[in-house]
């Protein structure tokens, strides 16, 4: 319920689930969006928020709907260079630290292959 002096709400409204603006990337860098972000466990909605890609095209990919060879492909291609990333970070740490990072991140990545 409204008070009876209130002003008239000029913020602006919030865009449509998942959406911030319009996408400008063609259909096949669409794909090596949805790819890397997945890649890097971002969720769906967030990629299309971010990105502007839609959502059921995102959630299609991630479920196998559409490029079923190719989009896993690439989704290993990225795991697989984010594994390198954040092996060359522990390179900061030293001594015992380093190596449980190293382990934990060499853990990660063997469960994450093998979904």
């Amino acid at each position: 319920m409204k008070p009876e002096n209130s002003q008239p709400d000029t913020r602006t409204p919030s865009p449509p689930y998942g959406y911030s603006r319009r996408c400008t990337y063609p259909r096949e860098q669409q794909i090596h969006i949805v790819a890397e972000f997945h890649a890097h466990k971002i969720r769906p909605s967030r990629i299309a928020y971010r990105v502007g890609i839609d959502i059921a095209f995102i959630e299609e990919l991630i479920a196998g709907e559409t490029e079923p060879v190719r989009f896993p492909q690439l989704v290993k291609f990225y795991r697989k260079g984010r594994y390198q990333q954040r092996l060359n970070e522990t390179q900061k740490s030293t001594g015992v630290t380093r190596y449980e990072l190293q382990q934990k991140i060499e853990r990660e990545f063997v469960q994450e292959i093998d979904l």
